[in-house]
């Protein structure tokens, strides 16, 4: 079986978003070229994680080429996902690059491999960097604006999400949760 790759080269529309409410909600990666659009589920804790490198490495590029760091202009994109969604496949591994010819980031993700399901605090990063041949992968070369106007989208969901313990940090459900710091007593987020 061949390697299925969902490649968008300046795509219309590349985001982050979400299905379901807070504490059940699907995270996907979106994006949309013309009438072609891929969306592929993720964790929570990979949308974060891919806004937070992608800050990072395009401030490392403004250093290292000695410019300004690029922020994006307009009006944010705050646009639910594209319907329908259908998912291609759920996330495993993804990489993040910069292409200085082309100057784009090319963020890759691929495909969980049979047997790399497993929480993400006990990842082997070198185990989970072998790919099967045969997986699918999710290529897409954007802008700067386009990568900051992501991260900035990408920041903003996963905070409008439950809110998070200040004691444990573990996100507190509408009727309260069990805080391991407390000792077990049951704590409520005040308003």
């Amino acid at each position: 079986m061949a390697r299925v790759v969902h490649s968008y080269d300046d795509p219309d529309r590349f985001v982050a978003g979400t299905v379901g409410e807070p504490g059940a909600r699907t995270f996907f990666l979106q994006a949309r070229a013309g009438v072609r659009m891929t969306s592929v589920a993720c964790e929570k804790e990979q949308v974060m994680a891919l806004a937070e490198r992608l800050d990072v490495m395009l401030d490392e590029v403004a250093r290292r080429f000695d410019r300004d760091p690029v922020t994006p202009v307009g009006v944010d994109d705050t646009d639910p996902l594209e319907q329908p969604i259908e998912e291609e496949f759920r996330a495993g591994t993804m990489t993040l690059a910069w292409e200085a010819d082309a100057e784009k980031v090319v963020i890759e993700v691929f495909a969980v491999v049979a047997g790399e399901q497993v929480e993400l605090e006990e990842t082997d990063p070198v185990a989970a960097a072998l790919e099967s041949e045969d997986a699918e992968v999710f290529i897409v070369r954007i802008s700067e604006e386009q990568a900051r106007a992501f991260a900035r989208r990408a920041v903003a969901l996963v905070a409008s999400g439950r809110p998070s313990c200040p004691f444990c940090g573990r996100p507190i459900d509408p009727e309260g949760h069990i805080c391991p710091r407390a000792n077990g007593y049951r704590r409520h987020v005040r308003e």
